[in-house]
């Protein structure tokens, strides 16, 4: 009973209209449209996705394993006052440094165990 008045109003609103002011309506309708419709692809495109989150905890491990070569580095520097602490932590530095890609594995390992533990406890 209440759609009558409702189409009512609908096609008067119509008739004041130009051709022009229609085809623009339309045309933002289709860029609404769009604009969702991308939206949507963009949440189920799980691939995508998992190369976003990838890519984060990749640049996380290399500002980590900066961090940890500028601490070293000064930890090394520190201890070399301390005797043969110091040349044992000044060996164990030098590897890590020519070895950076088992560190760089080691600590993606470790930053996929953190997260998936987060994600765990959600």
């Amino acid at each position: 009973m209440d759609e009558a008045p409702r189409d009512a109003d609908a096609s008067v609103g119509h008739a004041e209209r130009t051709p022009e002011e229609l085809q623009a309506e339309i045309e933002a309708t289709r860029r609404a449209l769009g604009d969702t419709v991308a939206a949507v692809a963009e949440k189920v495109d799980v691939k995508r996705q998992a190369r976003r989150q990838i890519d984060g905890a990749r640049q996380a491990v290399h500002a980590k394993r900066a961090q940890l070569i500028a601490a070293t580095g000064a930890v090394t520097t520190a201890s070399r006052t301390s005797g043969s602490a110091g040349d044992g932590l000044q060996r164990v530095t030098a590897k890590a440094r020519e070895n950076t890609l088992p560190l760089a594995v080691g600590g993606a390992l470790m930053f996929g165990f953190l997260l998936g533990r987060r994600r765990a406890s959600r």
